[in-house]
């Protein structure tokens, strides 16, 4: 497995190069980035060459696609999908992954129809790049209920729903936040296949009960409750071997300083990850 950073929990306003040496200084493989970003501040040889000079990859990038909304915003950033994907694929970059809310203000239904056929086009899209595409469901409880009308919130239903799109390039993003706060364990994660897991996002959690917990309030890798290690140990048993990033959600910016909060990061993987 691949030691991963996000920017989440961190409070830096490190440029993507900046980031990137920070990350390989500290240990980590990969960083979740802007691709194309990185291209239009280094060009495309200089982003080639600060990754193989530092020995950090593009983890993952966000899909660039509003594909929740309207069908006209849908469609005008399609182009923009392909430009993202491209520069992921120039730099080495095989994921991109966006995440699922558990209420919809539309009927469920419809709204179910419409993403698939909108998450397809995406995945469609990516696959003619080389990428894969990961769906993140997202688990506390508050989220069920922040609209009208309830979703999908489960390993098993968004699994369901990348069979429903039908293409081979579509899994999961497992966020052990997530997973926690819907009851999935290690023992269940360990009866997934390596193949069905596109990218990993790791963190912690407070001491309440799961129902009290808020998304936007995690704790830092190795500073909670959840079994880190037992999640980390089942992936490894089941082949996995991408990145897991830390993504650390907090209701306000981190207020330390970015270099401690990176030395804190680094504690908590080296206590957490199996050898």
């Amino acid at each position: 497995m691949i030691r991963g950073l996000t920017r989440a929990g961190l409070g830096s306003t490190w440029s993507n190069e900046e980031f990137i040496r920070k990350a390989a200084a500290y240990g980590f493989e990969s960083v979740d980035i802007d691709a194309k970003g990185l291209i239009a501040s280094l060009g495309r040889e200089g982003a080639a060459s600060l990754l193989a000079e530092t020995g950090v990859a593009i983890g993952a990038i966000g899909l660039p696609v509003d594909w929740r909304g309207t069908d006209a915003a849908f469609r005008h950033a399609l182009p923009a999908l392909a430009e993202s994907a491209a520069a992921a694929a120039e730099l080495g970059c095989t994921r991109c992954v966006t995440y699922i809310l558990p209420s919809t203000d539309q009927p469920s239904a419809r709204f179910m129809a419409q993403a698939i056929y909108r998450l397809r086009v995406c995945a469609e899209m990516l696959g003619a790049y080389g990428l894969r595409f990961g769906l993140e469901f997202v688990g506390p409880h508050h989220g069920r209920v922040s609209r009208k009308n309830p979703f999908i919130w489960t390993v098993e239903e968004t699994l369901d729903m990348a069979a429903a799109i039908g293409l081979p390039n579509v899994g999961l993003l497992i966020d052990f936040y997530h997973c926690h706060t819907t009851g999935f364990t290690p023992s269940q994660l360990e009866q997934l296949k390596a193949d069905q897991i596109v990218h990993v996002h790791i963190n912690d959690a407070k001491d309440l009960p799961i129902e009290e917990l808020r998304d936007n309030d995690r704790l830092y890798t190795g500073e909670g409750v959840i079994d880190l290690t037992g999640f980390l140990s089942a992936l490894k048993k089941i082949g996995y071997d991408g990145p897991v990033a830390q993504e650390v959600l907090t209701p306000e910016p981190p207020a330390g300083d970015p270099e401690e909060l990176l030395r804190r990061t680094k504690t908590g993987f080296d206590r957490v990850f199996p050898d």
